[in-house]
């Protein structure tokens, strides 16, 4: 796992912005604390002093803090400005990482979702869709403090820990050699924390898409475990389930704040070597009590910032280790193939649709479903797509929409052409000529409270009423009771009569008997037809 993800860079621009804006508030910050550090040695030197200061013991960098800054009045309204100074600029880096961290997070769920939607609605047949949705949620989500705490750090750690080192060899270079050879240990026990951190992040981020997947599963089907008695089966599955995020949530805490312990404990084991060494020379006489201060003030400075960097980015490693999965994601290739375009759609009003050598492969390519599948779909007549299930007749009506590719055959409506393998209309003028409704429609937030029952009868009240020439039904009556399903085979009758092109996939006998036209529907291995 990267400290600073190269990807996020290259192709997130509100993250390149607040990068390089980070960069100069540390840059700034760093010399705020300077401007501190050197204030309080001025400030409490005289206090602490056992005899009259007759040197500067600040030495060239006192040039930046006048030694009037020793009296209290002008020590005090200088330490004022410069405290006011540090608090603005932690305001600013604060307020502009949280816009960033949103702006970011927002920008790579949009990536992620288009992206998915581009590959076709058969590419859930590897069940990954919960896995998405729980990654563009939760998963992302947890990227925030990567942005708003571990960044503002690393910059710092860039800026103010070289420019307080270069301070403390121009003040006293035996505690400069000391700092200099302590501050290693800082990123060795941060990557070796961080092993264990990555591991455990992984497996958050694999129990939580575990139990997002198996929620959304059970929500789906729930309709159906009802009906045959079964709703409380999957309780001690999600339980487990939820058990195993929560340990795996607990084992990332404990490892973030072990990691937050161990540093502490470096660097104040640290900063300890250097004020006690300090100590003894000030007994001895060798350094001035002003250099003395200043060192001491400025030895925590030094650790500081590497310090939170460990602390934080262990504590935001749930947030890389979502955005590495985010990546991954968009790295896949396109699984639809772009074709070529033939302009507008023909408008389908009084003319039939010609379907020849109709053919989509299975996801894994094993199958074609449908097989060569060939018809006509007249205005006026209601045509039927009869055949067991997997056979292919939902993904023959995904065809039709355009909203799937197939792997050979034409749609054309007379001798206009709609979509091939090769070629296809503009998707949104020929969904202005088609209403569809899949087996699950999907009515938006306002479905929600409604049984699937209900959805049904609504999304198909919605087709019926649309006045679009060509209607798609995929199982319009599965869900439905005998009275419900004579008064919608009624209906798809009325609207074929009324001159509409209707196609319907279904095995219902109530439907069959209405129908003008059926047509079997058939897969094939493609071996067999190779």
């Amino acid at each position: 796992m990267k400290p600073l993800d190269p990807r996020l860079i290259s192709r997130i621009g509100p993250a390149r912005r607040y990068i390089l804006v980070t960069a100069g508030l540390g840059f700034l910050t760093a010399l705020l604390i300077l401007a501190q550090a050197l204030l309080l040695a001025r400030l409490l030197t005289p206090v602490l002093s056992p005899v009259e200061l007759a040197d500067d013991g600040l030495h060239w960098w006192g040039r930046l803090v006048p030694e009037g800054a020793r009296t209290l009045a002008t020590g005090l309204a200088w330490l004022a400005t410069v405290v006011l100074a540090r608090t603005a600029v932690s305001w600013l880096q604060e307020r502009l990482a949280h816009r960033a961290g949103v702006r970011v997070i927002s920008q790579l769920r949009e990536m992620v979702v288009d992206h998915v939607a581009s590959r076709g609605p058969r590419w859930d047949a590897g069940g990954r869709t919960a896995q998405v949705a729980t990654l563009v949620t939760r998963g992302l989500d947890d990227l925030l403090p990567y942005f708003v705490r571990y960044l503002p750090q690393l910059a710092l750690a860039l800026t103010v820990t070289p420019v307080m080192i270069v301070v403390v060899l121009g003040l006293d270079w035996l505690s400069a050699v000391i700092v200099v050879a302590t501050l290693p240990l800082v990123p060795i026990f941060m990557i070796l924390v961080g092993l264990v951190t990555q591991e455990r992040s992984e497996r958050h981020l694999e129990a939580m898409q575990r139990l997002g997947a198996r929620t959304l599963d059970l929500i789906e089907g729930l309709p159906t475990l009802k009906a045959l008695g079964r709703e409380q089966g999957p309780a001690a599955r999600v339980r487990e389930l939820g058990d195993a995020q929560r340990r795996a949530t607990m084992g990332s805490l404990r490892v973030a704040f072990l990691s937050g312990m161990v540093l502490e404990l470096l660097t104040t084991l640290a900063v300890a070597i250097v004020a006690v060494t300090m100590g003894f020379r000030l007994v001895a006489g060798g350094i001035g009590i002003e250099t003395a201060l200043a060192v001491i003030v400025l030895a925590p400075e030094v650790y500081l910032p590497l310090r939170n960097v460990g602390m934080h980015f262990h504590a935001s490693a749930d947030g890389l280790a979502a955005a590495d999965a985010a990546f991954t994601l968009l790295d896949e290739p396109d699984a639809v193939p772009a074709r070529a375009s033939l302009g507008a759609a023909p408008d389908p009003r009084g003319r039939a649709i010609e379907v020849v050598g109709l053919s989509v492969a299975t996801p894994d390519g094993a199958r074609l479903a449908p097989a060569d599948l060939s018809f006509t779909a007249a205005p006026g007549v209601l045509t039927v797509l009869r055949g067991p299930n997997g056979e292919g007749k939902s993904t023959a009506l995904l065809a039709l929409t355009g909203l799937l590719a197939p792997s050979a055959g034409t749609v054309a409506v007379g001798d206009a052409p709609v979509l091939s393998a090769e070629a296809a209309v503009d998707e949104a003028s020929w969904l202005a000529h088609v209403a569809w409704v899949p087996q699950r429609p999907d009515l938006g937030p306002a479905g929600r409270t409604l049984s699937l029952g209900q959805r049904q009868r609504q999304a198909l009240s919605r087709a019926f009423d649309s006045g679009r020439p060509v209607v798609l039904l995929d199982e319009p009556t599965a869900h439905l009771d005998r009275a419900s399903r004579a008064e919608i085979v009624a209906s798809m009758r009325a609207l074929a009569d009324a001159g509409a092109t209707v196609v319907v996939a279904t095995h219902e006998d109530d439907v069959l008997a209405a129908a003008d036209a059926v047509v079997e529907v058939t897969a094939a291995r493609t071996e067999a037809r190779a």
